[in-house]
């Protein structure tokens, strides 16, 4: 009996906009996935630094391989391209890379790879990226670009899908799913991170990026109208002033916590919040907090995030509200359908 030995599948070549270290998200979640049975390049936008030739700093300690670029400080944008297409080919050279997938998080990585030969291109438009602020102008025509070459292009959740659908034959929704068996955790933790103690209850929590997708106003106006209640932020908090955050006694920023860590401080929460801002930046967002929040047991309330709405609102499984008084009402009822749940499950039938 002859046995053949099954193909090795190509390697993953990943272009994104997020780093790798930053928040463990969507992409951090597939391609460490994908690396269990291939090779993931995952490419950083390149990092800038003085006096320095162009090169790469290539991570291969985990699962995943890490690679940044580093190009000199103060290199015209003209000659970046340039510069990152040498450092990719540099990239396939030194790693023996023969078949591979160019996996885009960001259009604007066509730049510097349009000219690579992959297997397959594929293009998961997890949001749109030209509402984001300081987002570049040539984002549009590069996506524009990159539609046209993606064997199959994924979205980040079912409103985005729907504005895209029409510009690829190959388009599916792919919204945010959960590892269960992480987040359900907290419904077993009982002891609170050190930092998280010492706040009094009844505590919501908000974990994720703070940035212009915050609606900070209507953080401050719950604060504001329930002082009794404790306000947990946590996360980085990128392209707004850290000064604009409303300051409140009851408004709690623990800065960047490790995928690790999440479980442990949403077990001492009482409400999980996603106090969205509405506004273009947020359009077309699924976030992936609200099945995270589900799984550790914990109430959610959520202004009018399409995504969040459809299909969790509908369902009743996250309440909605945009107003701060219409926002403490669906807290109040929150902590009150949790305090029920809890009487009725300490009483032991006869």
């Amino acid at each position: 009996m002859v046995h053949l030995t099954p193909p090795c599948p190509p390697d993953v070549i990943c272009l994104s906009h997020l780093r790798w270290n930053f928040v463990f998200q969507r992409p951090q979640h597939l391609m460490t996935r994908c690396g269990r049975d291939r090779r993931v390049f995952f490419v950083e936008e390149p990092v800038f630094r003085p006096g320095i030739a162009p090169h790469l700093h290539v991570d291969a300690s985990g699962a995943v391989t890490v690679v940044v670029p580093h190009l000199p400080e103060g290199m015209a944008s003209d000659d970046c391209n340039p510069a990152l297409r040498l450092l990719m080919a540099e990239l396939i050279r030194s790693q023996d890379i023969s078949e591979y997938v160019l996996w885009y998080y960001t259009p604007m990585a066509l730049g510097f790879t349009d000219h690579l030969s992959p297997a397959a291109v594929v293009y998961y438009c997890m949001d749109e990226l030209s509402a984001f602020k300081g987002a570049p102008t040539l984002l549009g025509v590069r996506e524009a670009e990159l539609m046209r070459r993606a064997a199959l292009v994924l979205t980040g959740g079912q409103s985005l899908y729907e504005a895209k659908k029409h510009h690829h034959p190959n388009i599916h929704p792919f919204p945010s799913s959960v590892d269960v068996a992480h987040f359900a955790q907290a419904r077993q933790i009982t002891t609170d991170p050190p930092d998280q103690a010492s706040i009094p209850h009844p505590r919501l929590g908000f974990f994720g990026v703070i940035d212009e997708r915050m609606d900070i106003a209507l953080v401050d106006g719950v604060a504001a109208a329930r002082p009794d209640w404790q306000i947990v932020m946590l996360g980085p908090v990128v392209k707004i002033d850290p000064a604009a955050l409303p300051q409140r006694p009851n408004i709690h920023y623990l800065g960047s916590k490790s995928y690790n860590e999440l479980p442990h401080y949403v077990a001492g929460w009482d409400v999980a919040l996603l106090p969205f801002a509405r506004n273009e930046a947020t359009r077309f967002i699924s976030p992936t907090k609200t099945p995270e929040y589900m799984a550790a047991g914990k109430p959610i309330v959520s202004t009018s995030i399409r995504d969040v709405v459809r299909p969790y609102g509908q369902q009743g499984l996250v309440r909605i509200a945009d107003e701060v008084p219409e926002f403490v009402r669906a807290c109040m009822a929150a902590m009150a359908a949790t305090r029920l749940r809890s009487m009725r499950s300490s009483i032991t039938p006869k």
